[in-house]
C-alpha cells in the first residue's frame, strides 16, 4: 500500500470522530491537497472520505494558538508620559544631588523600554512544567505506523487523541502527561513508538503592583517568572524596594524575591515561577546607607536586615587596592537629629564587625600618594612619569639616552631640574646642559640628583616647524598628486595646529609657570623672589626663574640662546631696588653682551631684574621696490636706506626705447593703505544716505526710486574698487632732470612704465564707455561724440580729463589746457562724472565718484601692459 493510500485509512479512521479531525498533522493534509482533483475525489469514493471534513481539518489545524506580544512596539511617545518620564528624571537627579552624586544601586537593570517579551519560546520546556488549556503538545509517531500529531489542550483540560478519545491533561507536568501519552501509544498502536514535545505554550495574565514604574495587568508566557513580568512593566522606580518583592496568589504570600541575590550572586533560586492571576506587589523602599570612597561600587544600598559595616563593603564590591582600611568614616545622625562622624578600622574584628544605621554615609578613605624615593620626569620625553630614586644617582641614570627616552621635538641642549628644600619647603631651580651631562657621564655636567627632583624637559620650536614640513611632504607624497591645492592646505593647517598644541604644552611658559608662581609665594622681605625676565632677540622670551648661578649667560642660555640679529655691541640690565628713603627705583645698566658671553666680564644677576638683548638696527630687512613694463632689466630690486628712484632705474639699465614715461604708473603701499581706508569711509557714508532716501520715500517730488538707484550704482561701485596707492610723478624729469624733487623709496613701491600709447580713453556717463586711437586735432567734445555722447545722468559741466602720468585737468577752467577745444595727448583718459545736483549730498558723491574713477585708471594702466 503506497503512502497516499495510508494517509487515506488515516483520514478514514480519524474524520468521523470530530475532536479527532484536530490531531491530523498538516503536512498529512497538505500532502493530500496537492494531488490532482479527480484523484482525490476517487480515493475519497474509494475510502468513503469527505473531503469536506478534511478541508474543515486543514483550516483547524492552521488556527493554532500564535505567540503573543505581551508588550506591543511603542512608535510615539504621547505628551503625557514624555512629561512624566522628565519629571521622574529631574526628582532622581535631584535626589543624587542630595546623597552627594551616590545613586542607588541596582535600578539600571531595568533601563529603557520592552518592545516585546517573548523570553521563553526558544528554552527547554522543565519537567514540572504544569499544562494548562492553551498549550500544545507534538506526539511524533513511529515504527509500524508514522505520524505527526499536535494536540491542543482544550478549556476543559484534555486532549483528543485518535483513536482514543478525550485524555486530561490539565494540571499534570510536563513529564506526568509524557508518561501517560507513552503508554497509552503503547498500549492501543501495536509496533508504534511515540515522542512527546511542547508545541505553542499558552499565555496568562499577572498583575504587577505597587512601585513598578507601569503598574497594571500584563499578558505574559506561561514560563514567565517574577524577573519577566518585571521586565514587562518597566522595571521599579526608586521608590520601591528591591530586596522585599512580594509574590502573591489567591491572596497569600508564597514567596519573596531578592534582587541582591540576582545582581551580586547571579541567584535566581527565589525567582519563582509565574501562574495564572498571581500577584507581584513591589513595597517601598527600606532603610538605606550610601558608600563611596575606595570601593568597587561606590552607591546607596537597600538594608534588608541588620547589617555591619564588612558586610556593606562586600555589597560595594570589596576595597579598592588604593583604600586605606584604617580609617573609614561614618557619617551619621545622632539622636539628638545631629549629623556626627565616627571612624572604624576595617583591619579590625571590632571594626568589621560595626553595624550600620539607617541614613549613615561611609567613606573608605585612600592611601597617601607616593611620599618619596622617587624622582619625576616631566615634559617632552618618552616616558614621562616618576622613577625609583637612590642615593648618589645622577642625571644619566634617569636619562640615559637623548634619542630613545626624549621625544623627537624635545630641547635636547637643556632642561631644567626643581629641587624642593625638604627643611623650608622652598623650590629652586637648577639649570642643566643636558646634552653634555649624558656625553661626559660622571662629569660637572652631569650632576647628582636628589629625591623629588623633578626634571623639565623643553620642546623646540625648531623642530616642531621641521616635523610639521616632514609630515606634510609624507603625507602628500602618500596621497600623490591627486590632492588638490586647498586639501594640501587644510592637512598643512592641521598638522601645524596639532605641533603648535604640543608645543604649547611643553614649552618653557607652560612648564614653568607652576615654578614661577611657586616662586613669587615665597617670596619675602628678607628672602627677594627669585625670578629674571629676558627680552629681546632670544629663542624665547620670557619670565624665568633666577639662575644659580646669577650669571647672565646662563639667563641667556636659560631663555634659548641668542638668535643671529642680536647685538653684541650694547644690552640693557634694568635692576628695581630701594633707595635711601626706602622709594623705589630702577637702575639701568648698559652691558658689552660679547664680553658678557666670553667671560670676560662678570655681571650678577638679582631679583627681579630685566635684561634687554637689542637688535642689530635694520638687521636682515630686505627693502625692495618692483620695476616692470619699460626697463631694461625689470625685476624686484633691493633697496638701500635714503635711495631714490632714479639711482634704481639706473641699475635697471634705464628706459627702454618704446618706454612712455608720461604714463608712468608709481604706487606706494602706505598710499593704498589710506585709500582703503577712504574706501571704507565712503562706503559707510553712502550707506547712510541709501537709508535716508529708502525711507523717504516719494516724498521727494517722485525721484526717490531714480536717486535711490543711483545712490545705489555708486555703492557697487565703490564696494568692488580695489585701491591701488599711486602717486603721481613725472617720469621724464625723476630721470632727466636734476632739479626735480628726489623721490626717496620705501619698501614696496612699485613702478610700472608702459609702452607708448595709441589711445585716449572715455570713462563715465556716456553712451559706450571705450578707447578710441588718438588722431591729432581732435577735442575732447570730439573724442565724446565718437562714445555716443553724454548719457541723460552726466554732469557735463565737470567733465575733466586724467593725463597719462595720473594728474587731473578741468578743460572749462585751465588756462593752460584752453577749454574743452584743446587737442589730447595719447595716453589721456576723459572722465564724465554723474550728474549730482539734483540730490542731497553733492560734494560727497561727487568726490566719491572720482575716487572710484581714479582707482580704476591706476588699475586699468597697470593692468594694460
Amino acid at each position: 500500500m503506497n503512502l497516499t493510500k495510508r494517509l487515506l485509512m488515516s483520514l478514514a479512521l480519524v474524520l468521523p470522530v470530530t475532536t479527532a479531525a484536530q490531531s491530523i498533522s498538516q503536512s498529512q493534509i497538505e500532502q493530500f491537497k496537492s494531488m490532482p482533483r479527480a484523484q482525490q475525489e476517487a480515493l475519497a469514493r474509494q475510502y468513503g472520505v469527505d473531503l469536506d471534513s478534511i478541508a474543515s481539518s486543514a483550516n483547524q489545524q492552521s488556527q493554532r494558538p500564535q505567540n503573543v506580544n505581551v508588550v506591543e512596539p511603542v512608535d510615539a511617545i504621547s505628551d503625557e508620559e514624555r512629561e512624566r518620564a522628565r519629571q521622574e528624571q529631574d526628582n532622581n537627579e535631584e535626589q543624587d544631588r542630595k546623597n552627594g552624586g551616590l545613586k542607588p544601586y541596582g535600578y539600571d537593570l531595568f533601563v529603557g523600554s520592552p518592545t516585546t517579551f517573548a523570553p521563553v519560546t526558544e528554552i527547554p520546556v522543565p519537567n514540572d512544567y504544569t499544562l494548562g488549556p492553551g498549550d500544545v503538545l507534538r506526539v511524533q509517531l513511529w515504527g509500524k505506523e508514522n505520524q505527526q500529531l499536535e494536540l491542543p489542550v482544550s478549556r476543559n483540560g484534555t486532549i483528543s487523541f485518535p483513536q482514543s478519545g478525550p485524555q486530561t491533561v490539565a494540571g499534570l507536568t510536563f513529564d506526568q502527561a509524557r508518561q501517560q501519552i507513552k503508554k497509552r501509544v503503547s498500549e492501543q498502536y501495536i509496533g508504534v513508538q511515540a515522542s512527546v514535545s511542547l508545541g505553542e505554550l499558552r499565555s496568562m495574565r499577572v498583575f504587577v503592583l505597587g512601585e513598578a514604574r507601569n503598574a497594571g495587568s500584563y499578558t505574559v508566557s506561561s514560563l514567565s517568572t517574577i524577573t519577566n513580568a518585571l521586565y514587562v512593566s518597566g522595571g521599579i522606580k526608586r521608590t520601591g524596594s528591591l530586596r522585599k518583592i512580594q509574590h502573591k496568589r489567591d491572596g497569600k504570600l508564597i514567596g519573596e524575591l531578592d534582587l541582591y541575590d540576582l545582581l551580586l550572586a547571579g541567584d535566581t533560586s527565589n525567582d519563582n515561577r509565574l501562574q495564572p492571576g498571581d500577584v507581584i506587589f513591589i513595597p517601598p523602599v527600606g532603610d538605606r546607607v550610601g558608600i563611596e570612597g575606595e570601593v568597587y561600587r561606590p552607591a546607596l544600598y537597600e538594608l534588608r536586615n541588620s547589617t555591619n559595616l564588612q558586610e556593606l563593603v562586600n555589597l560595594a564590591g570589596g576595597l579598592t587596592p588604593q583604600a586605606y582600611p584604617q580609617l573609614v568614616r561614618i557619617e551619621r545622625n545622632n539622636d539628638d537629629f545631629l549629623r556626627i562622624i565616627a571612624e572604624a578600622d576595617l583591619t579590625t574584628s571590632k571594626g568589621k564587625q560595626a553595624a550600620v544605621k539607617p541614613g549613615d554615609r561611609i567613606e573608605v578613605a585612600s592611601i597617601s600618594d607616593i611620599t618619596g624615593q622617587y624622582v619625576e620626569v616631566k615634559g617632552a620625553a618618552t616616558r614621562p612619569g616618576r622613577y625609583a630614586w637612590v642615593p648618589g644617582m645622577r642625571v644619566s641614570s634617569v636619562i640615559r639616552s637623548l634619542e630613545s627616552d626624549l621625544l623627537q621635538e624635545a630641547d635636547k641642549r637643556y632642561a631644567a631640574i626643581v629641587r624642593t628644600d625638604r627643611g623650608t619647603d622652598t623650590v629652586s631651580v637648577i639649570n642643566l646642559r643636558l646634552r653634555k651631562a649624558l656625553d661626559n657621564p660622571g662629569g660637572e655636567n652631569d650632576i647628582i640628583i636628589q629625591e623629588k627632583d623633578q626634571f623639565l624637559i623643553f620642546a623646540d620650536e625648531g623642530k616642531l616647524s621641521a616635523k610639521t614640513s616632514d609630515l606634510n611632504d609624507l603625507e602628500q607624497e602618500r596621497n600623490g598628486t591627486l590632492r588638490g591645492e586647498q586639501g594640501k592646505q587644510r592637512e598643512q593647517e592641521r598638522s601645524k595646529s596639532k605641533n603648535e598644541k604640543d608645543f604649547t604644552r611643553f614649552s618653557r611658559e607652560a612648564l614653568f609657570a607652576p615654578i614661577l608662581q611657586r616662586l613669587k609665594a615665597q617670596a619675602s622681605p628678607g628672602k627677594p623672589q627669585q625670578t629674571i625676565r629676558v627680552t629681546g632677540p632670544v629663542r624665547y622670551p620670557g619670565e624665568y626663574p633666577l639662575p644659580a648661578s646669577r650669571q647672565v649667560a646662563d639667563a641667556i642660555y636659560v631663555a634659548g640662546g641668542l638668535k643671529d640679529s642680536a647685538s653684541l655691541y650694547t644690552a640693557e640690565l634694568a635692576r628695581f631696588g630701594v633707595d635711601e628713603q626706602g622709594t623705589g627705583k630702577t637702575n639701568i645698566q648698559n652691558l658689552n653682551l660679547k664680553a658678557v658671553m666670553e667671560g670676560q666680564v662678570s655681571v650678577s644677576l638679582q631679583s627681579r631684574d630685566r635684561l634687554l638683548i637689542k637688535s642689530i638696527p635694520e638687521f636682515a630687512r630686505a627693502k625692495t621696490i618692483e620695476l616692470n613694463g619699460e626697463v631694461r632689466y625689470p625685476g624686484q630690486y633691493t633697496i638701500r636706506n635714503g635711495e631714490t628712484l632714479r639711482d634704481v632705474i639706473q641699475r635697471a639699465g634705464g628706459l627702454t626705447e618704446n618706454a612712455f614715461p608720461e604714463g608712468a604708473v608709481f604706487t606706494r603701499e602706505k598710499l593704498r593703505q589710506l585709500e582703503a581706508q577712504r574706501l571704507q569711509e565712503a562706503e559707510e557714508r553712502l550707506q547712510g544716505d541709501l537709508l535716508g532716501i529708502q525711507l523717504e520715500g516719494d516724498d521727494i517730488g517722485g525721484q526717490g526710486a531714480e536717486r535711490t538707484q543711483q545712490v545705489e550704482d555708486l555703492l557697487e561701485d565703490v564696494q568692488s574698487a580695489r585701491p591701488i596707492g599711486r602717486m603721481v610723478i613725472n617720469l621724464a624729469d625723476v630721470v632727466g632732470s636734476d632739479e626735480y624733487q628726489p623721490i626717496r623709496l620705501q619698501d614696496g613701491d612699485r613702478l610700472t612704465i608702459p609702452l607708448i600709447p595709441q589711445s585716449v580713453s572715455v570713462f563715465g556717463e556716456v553712451q559706450f564707455p571705450t578707447s578710441h586711437l588718438h588722431t591729432e586735432g581732435l577735442t575732447v567734445d570730439e573724442y565724446l561724440e565718437r562714445s555716443g555722447g553724454p548719457t541723460r545722468q552726466a554732469d557735463e559741466d565737470r567733465v575733466y580729463v586724467v593725463k597719462a602720468d595720473g594728474s587731473v585737468i578741468l578743460p572749462e577752467k585751465s588756462r593752460w589746457f584752453g577749454g574743452r577745444s584743446q587737442q589730447l595727448a595719447p595716453g589721456d583718459t576723459i572722465i564724465v562724472p554723474i550728474d549730482v545736483d539734483r540730490l542731497n549730498q553733492l560734494e560727497l558723491w561727487s568726490n566719491v565718484s572720482q575716487i572710484v574713477y581714479q582707482m580704476a585708471l591706476g588699475a586699468a594702466a597697470v593692468g594694460n601692459l
